[in-house]
């Protein structure tokens, strides 16, 4: 009865663990360093580049793990008839897009880790998210 038990706990705890490796294999860790809440560039650097790219143009290195290739942001002015999209930008750093890219997951959402860094100081949490939609305006393509 004892052996019985031992290997259905054994069987229980590889299925689980299977199960749990089959989950992680394809998420993107994107390491989060603090960064000054005035250099948006900075910013895109550390948390937006490794999916967008450096160039904002959707090829960064960890977009081959995606299924949804990451959108070009340079192009996010041109799409909405030539006007910077700045509220539908803050409000997808701060809850989400609606894409799939990950799979499983959607896009980070940003605010809280940013959120974070300054906890005590809500006032630095808006001076990032606004800087970091500031820098976004400033690389879409004429």
């Amino acid at each position: 009865m004892l052996k019985r038990l031992s290997l259905l706990a054994m069987v229980a705890g590889l299925v689980l663990a299977v199960g749990f490796a089959d989950q992680t294999k394809n998420k993107i860790i994107i390491p989060v360093e603090k960064t000054s809440p005035s250099d948006g560039k900075q910013m895109f650097n550390s948390y937006c580049a490794p999916c967008h790219g450096a160039d904002g143009r959707g090829h960064g290195p960890a977009a081959q793990a995606l299924k949804t290739q990451p959108v070009d942001l340079t192009l996010l002015a041109r799409m909405n008839h030539g006007k910077y999209p700045d509220t539908h930008v803050l409000s997808v750093l701060q809850f989400g897009a609606e894409i799939k890219a990950h799979g499983s997951s959607e896009m980070p959402v940003w605010e809280p880790i940013l959120s974070n860094m300054n906890a005590t100081d809500a006032q630095a949490k808006q001076l990032r998210l606004g800087n970091l939609s500031r820098y976004l305006e400033r690389i879409q393509v004429k």
